[in-house]
Order: structure tokens, then C-alpha cells, then sequence
């Protein structure tokens, strides 16, 4: 298998994993918040990049389908713990609980629609793509924590992600819902 830049840019992402939760806990104190944003930061851009990219250039490969919403996936809900650990708030922990169940939820909803053979019909929506954007801003703002107006931002913006991880959550369901409902 031949790896282009646009699998290159998710592999990144995926080597980043390990780098963001030690920028987490083994920076000083006053630099842990800065440098565990920069790399989600960063990890969100190439987020953005490698798609874009993959189908700009037509290099999208079946690896590179597999591995970018995985490796999104452990980037988001390693961010979610480590903010829920940090700031020990129910106002954290709840949306953390939505956010990682709604993945697993439309994650098992995707198999099974593949399954059946109608996986393009719970593909990624614009209120996923909205929702996405949202999360990764939260999540950088509630990582850097540079003052209270950037944590209150972090956590507004939370909020949003949480109502637009349940709409599309509710949007993907309603898309699948006969299949759901048929009986065999």
C-alpha cells in the first residue's frame, strides 16, 4: 500500500495522540493548557486538510476512509476525558457523556447501515460538519484555558456541539428509521 499526503496527514494525526496527552500533564503547569491546544489545534486542521485534500487531489483510499474518523475520534474523546478530569464539573461530564455516546451510537448505526448495504445514506451531514467545527473549537478553548472569557467561550460553545451532536444524532436515526424499524 502506497501512502499519499493526504493518509499522511492522518497518520500525523494519529502520532499526535501521545504528544497532545503529554503536553497535557508534563508541561509546567502555566504551558500544559497552551501546548495540549496547539496540538489539538493542530490535529484539527489536519482533520480538515486530509480530507479536503484526499478528494481534491483523487487520492482517497479505502485506508484513508477507515482511519480518519477513527483517529478523530480518539483525538476527540481523549480531549473530552482529559477537560471532564480537569475541570470535574457535571457541566463537563454531561456534554462528555452525549458527545461519546452519540459517536458510539451513529458509529454502530453506520456498520449496521453498511450491513444492509445503505451506508451512504448516513453519511456526514452539514449539522455533523457544523457540529465537528463547534466541538473542535470548544475543545481548544477548554484545553488552553488562558482566562475565565476563554474557558466561558469553551463552555458555550460546548453546549452548542452537545444540541447539534443530539440534532444530528436525531437526524441520522430519523434517516435510518425504517431500516430500524423493519421487521425481518
Amino acid at each position: 500500500m502506497k501512502i499519499n499526503f493526504p493518509t499522511a496527514l492522518t497518520l500525523f494525526r494519529v502520532i499526535l495522540i501521545p504528544f497532545f496527552v503529554m503536553a497535557f500533564y508534563w508541561f509546567p503547569h502555566q504551558w500544559a493548557g497552551f501546548f495540549s491546544a496547539l496540538i489539538f489545534l493542530i490535529a484539527a486542521v489536519t482533520d480538515v486538510l486530509d480530507g479536503y485534500l484526499a478528494r481534491r487531489l483523487g487520492q482517497t483510499t479505502k485506508f484513508g476512509a477507515f482511519l480518519d474518523p477513527v483517529a478523530d475520534k480518539i483525538m476527540v474523546t481523549i480531549a473530552l476525558v482529559l477537560i471532564t478530569q480537569y475541570y470535574q464539573a457535571w457541566w463537563i461530564s454531561i456534554p462528555t457523556i452525549i458527545i461519546v455516546s452519540r459517536e458510539i451510537i451513529i458509529s454502530a448505526l453506520r456498520e449496521w447501515m453498511a450491513e444492509i448495504g445503505k451506508r451512504k445514506s448516513v453519511a456526514v451531514s452539514s449539522i455533523g460538519k457544523i457540529k465537528t467545527i463547534t466541538q473542535m473549537t470548544a475543545l481548544t478553548w477548554l484545553l488552553w484555558r488562558p482566562c475565565d472569557m476563554v474557558i466561558y467561550a469553551g463552555l458555550v460553545a460546548l453546549f452548542i456541539a452537545t444540541v447539534l451532536t443530539l440534532l444530528s444524532m436525531l437526524q441520522y436515526l430519523w434517516i435510518a428509521h425504517s431500516d430500524l424499524l423493519e421487521e425481518e
